[in-house]
């Protein structure tokens, strides 16, 4: 089973405490943070792989309406709240649920199944549309074929040098191309086939050919004149794998 990492926006810390033990208490959630403000969880949420937040609306500095049109397009909304009003907005902004105070653990446990159920379903949605591009070795060296501006468009996996990912989409970007191939898939997707002894996501928004790297400059990889920044959390994983290879 699939196991979904969350965090938790509310300024009132009984009801932060509450959803943070049911998250605790379901064994495909994981606690990834508890906040009492957007502010301070925008950190986390853009350079972790978050796919639940747990939300209250009404909250200082941003509102949870407004919060939840500006993060990442696969971190989903769960909005936790004590106004029924703002239901119609929150279906607006995709929100998965929409959960009133006081929340009683059968009532979360039954959206966090259906957060699952949408992960899970899209997940075999983009593996298998995927999976269904990549050629076999054997016939074709190892490429993929994606959809970019209404074409068909082959892509040499040893050729790639990074991918950058951008919401819905995903630009790949080849050794001898200037300009990039725009697709409309997920990281996960591209993580979960592209081979994993050669490719590794050092940021929430970057995956990486682990043969292309030539400079490493400052937490930093150079690829030109990009500069893709390894996050805290692939920090330690992408640590291991340069010091298996540095000599001396």
């Amino acid at each position: 089973m699939q196991t979904l990492r969350c965090c938790v926006i509310d300024d009132e810390p009984l009801a932060s405490g509450l959803i943070r033990s049911y998250i605790e208490k379901t064994p495909f959630l994981e606690i990834a943070g508890e906040f009492s403000s957007p502010r301070d969880a925008i950190y986390t949420i853009l350079n972790n792989d978050i796919d639940i937040v747990f939300l209250d609306i009404q909250i200082p500095q941003l509102n949870g309406i407004e919060f939840a049109r500006i993060i990442p397009a696969d971190t989903r909304i769960i909005f936790t709240t004590a106004y029924s009003d703002y239901a119609v907005e929150g279906f607006r902004v995709n929100a998965l649920d929409y959960l009133l105070k006081p929340v009683s653990y059968e009532e979360f446990l039954a959206a966090a199944r259906r957060a699952l159920a949408w992960y899970e379903m899209k997940h075999q949605s983009d593996s298998s549309k995927l999976q269904s591009q990549v050629s076999s070795p054997e016939k074709a060296g190892e490429y993929i074929i994606v959809k970019s501006e209404y074409k068909l468009v082959q892509v040499r996996i040893a050729d790639i040098l990074y991918i950058e990912g951008l919401k819905d989409y995903v630009k790949i970007y080849v050794e001898g191309s200037e300009k990039s191939i725009m697709t409309l898939l997920s990281m996960k997707a591209l993580e979960q086939t592209l081979p994993s002894d050669l490719f590794m996501r050092v940021h929430r928004s970057y995956i990486v050919n682990l043969s292309r790297i030539k400079v490493i400059e400052r937490n930093r990889i150079i690829f030109g004149r990009t500069q893709i920044p390894v996050s805290e959390s692939y920090k330690d994983t992408f640590a291991e794998f340069i010091s298996r290879r540095t000599l001396g």
